[in-house]
């Protein structure tokens, strides 16, 4: 996909509940929010975004040289902030695709922004995401770890038909991890915020399901490796070290 029809989309705010003030916590000498915008930039699929109801985090990103946009801070999701930014940066809707990043991935690897992205060369598909294959047996049944349920769509790419903190599917073969990572078709994002939550989304508290439960459809591109999110001082401990050693 050409880079001027896509954009990348960082939310990041202050006020995270287990590390309070996360985007400026120092990770080899630089904020965290800088080594994820870093990291987006490297996968070089388009135009880069910080979004941000504050203007320290804002300010951190431009002294780098990078680009962010003032949001309201009422948001109720990284997905409404999302929406909001680009309407404030591509007015005229020159962008097609739009890939949301965590702001809380320091050690993403940029080919996950590619293979994210990959599944809406298929025009059916509203939405992309990531997955990749459980290998701990802890994870499973942990309600922490998210799990989608697909059927197979093409080679490492699933359709997916539900979301899921519980084990499953039952029986025999893999589980898959799934990465809370976003590639929307700008009209699909556009529905998306558009739409009450869902009574499954409100039951799993998985925002993803609202898509499904309206029909959309969401593809998931299988990837070897789970990027670090840091949500507490332990992640952030690891993300330092990874990054002391890189």
């Amino acid at each position: 996909m050409r880079s001027s029809r896509t954009i990348v989309v960082i939310p990041a705010r202050m006020q995270a509940t287990r590390l309070p003030g996360k985007p400026l916590a120092d990770i080899a000498g630089a904020p965290m929010i800088v080594h994820v915008w870093r990291r987006a930039q490297e996968a070089a699929v388009g135009r880069v975004v910080v979004a941000t109801d504050a203007h320290e985090i804002r300010e951190a990103v431009e002294r780098e040289g990078g680009e962010a946009v003032m949001t309201r801070p009422d948001h109720a999701s990284g997905s409404d902030r999302v929406f909001e930014a680009v309407g404030r940066v591509d007015p005229d809707a020159e962008a097609e695709f739009i890939v949301n990043v965590q702001g809380d991935l320091p050690t993403l690897e940029p080919d996950l922004v590619r293979g994210c992205l990959a599944p809406l060369s298929r025009p059916d598909v509203s939405i992309a995401t990531l997955a990749a294959r459980i290998t701990v047996d802890e994870e499973r049944a942990n309600p922490n770890v998210v799990k989608v349920v697909g059927t197979p769509a093409g080679d490492n790419v699933l359709r997916a038909l539900y979301f899921t903190r519980a084990t499953a599917p039952w029986g025999e073969g893999p589980l898959y991890h799934h990465i809370g990572m976003y590639a929307y078709r700008r009209n699909a994002l556009a529905r998306f915020v558009s739409l009450p939550p869902s009574p499954l989304e409100l039951r799993e508290k998985l925002e993803q399901l609202r898509a499904l439960e309206d029909n959309m459809r969401i593809d998931v591109t299988i990837v070897d490796t789970v990027p670090l999110g840091v949500d507490t001082p332990a992640d952030l401990e690891r993300a330092r070290a990874m990054l002391a050693r890189s």
